[in-house]
């Protein structure tokens, strides 16, 4: 591979995305090119290549790693990669499909800068291009801007999601093997756990189990007793208490992200039926899911299950999608924890998409109980990924 470019051109006929509808989508925002700048969004256009160097941080020097994919609207000839100068040899073992392959940046600026070359050598030096504007910094926006100061810009962050609703087989596999991941790194530790353990403790248990299993460790959200704070900390979990794990781990950029309960000891008969009624409320939403229905008849069904139960008073239910991020399409209600719009609640699900399924409770005197499951729509209805465990899980007491 060059130190300059290195053309691909004969890959070009192996796009590992759905180009058409990328430039459907395109065409409905007004846009002729895209330049996708974040990490999880470079990954899904260029097949899963994903720098090595930079998977944990972007710092370096006085920059930062930006990947950048060019991607020009009906005309895959005019595509390019700029990454860093440091993966030039991930670039050699796993080619992208893009026409032009740039390793020569060093930060933010060169990065597209370099981009913007790309753009005027394709000609479109005055088009309508689409940006990421949460995941473009500020120097690398403003050289953008002055690299082509005839070209419009406006955000293409939900242009690309919409291109990764759906997920492929491929992808749907990932998913699955990172929720068995976590969930089977849950099983180990808890069972392996016993009286006096610290959340910070167990925290590293879990990160250790995942990391054996192939994962990329995300965070672990921790409650133990009749506490609600789920930071990992110096408490220790005890005789007779409850503890939550909720645990997101990627495999290959893709998540894994359930949550599972645990005690020390026997549940009593309350327990038994509170976690129940969760269990109640989770699959009254899961059992909706299918292709055709409406996203948000799967957050209302579930909403509606909690309503009708003892516990709704101090407890809350949630949908949302998930994949390469967190919280992605589909977006079924503008009403939760994280605030976005919610496009998805009137529109049909559709084969591919991924939903996590969550009802929490902060039961005043028992503790935090809750269960997250991720699903995914199928052809015959749905698929939840890692069924095991969704009981109470019993720690190393005797």
């Amino acid at each position: 591979m060059s130190a300059q470019s290195t053309s691909a051109s004969s890959q070009t006929s192996s796009i590992p995305f759905d180009a058409r509808l990328l430039d459907d989508l395109m065409d409905a925002a007004g846009l002729d090119a895209i330049v996708a700048t974040s990490k999880h969004a470079t990954q899904y256009l260029l097949g899963g290549y994903r720098a090595q160097f930079f998977s944990a941080m972007d710092a370096v020097g006085t920059s930062r790693y930006v990947p950048v994919v060019v991607y020009v609207k009906r005309d895959p000839a005019k595509s390019a990669f700029i990454g860093h100068r440091f993966e030039r040899n991930d670039l050699e073992v796993q080619p992208p499909w893009v026409a032009e392959v740039i390793p020569r940046s060093t930060g933010s600026i060169d990065a597209v800068t370099l981009a913007a070359e790309q753009l005027k050598l394709f000609g479109l030096g005055k088009a309508r291009v689409g940006v990421e504007m949460a995941f473009l910094p500020f120097d690398a926006m403003r050289a953008l801007g002055e690299g082509l100061p005839n070209a419009q810009f406006s955000d293409a962050l939900v242009v690309l999601e919409r291109l990764r609703a759906r997920k492929s087989a491929a992808e749907i596999n990932l998913m699955r093997q990172a929720t068995e991941g976590v969930a089977a790194s849950m099983a180990a530790v808890v069972a392996s756990t016993g009286p006096g353990t610290s959340k910070r403790d167990i925290v590293e248990r879990l990160r250790r189990e995942e990391v054996m299993r192939g994962l990329n460790f995300e965070y672990c959200l921790i409650a133990a007793g009749k506490s609600f704070n789920r930071a990992p900390s110096s408490q220790t979990w005890e005789l007779g208490d409850i503890l939550s794990i909720d645990s997101g781990g990627n495999y290959q950029g893709y998540l894994g992200d359930i949550a599972r309960m645990a005690i020390l000891g026997e549940p009593d008969q309350e327990l038994i039926e509170l976690l129940g009624e969760i269990e109640t409320v989770q699959q009254a939403a899961i059992k909706c899911i299918k292709p055709g229905v409406r996203g948000g008849d799967v957050f209302s069904t579930g909403q509606a299950a909690l309503s009708k139960s003892y516990i709704r008073e101090y407890s809350d239910f949630m949908a949302h999608g998930v994949g390469l991020v967190t919280h992605e399409a589909p977006r079924l209600t503008r009403n939760g924890p994280v605030p976005y719009e919610a496009p998805d609640a009137a529109l049909p699900l559709e084969t591919g998409m991924v939903l996590s399924v969550e009802t929490t409770m902060r039961h005043p005197s028992r503790g935090f109980i809750k269960l997250e499951d991720t699903i995914a729509v199928s052809d015959s209805g749905y698929e939840m990924f890692a069924q095991d465990g969704r009981g109470w899980n019993q720690g190393k007491w005797r």
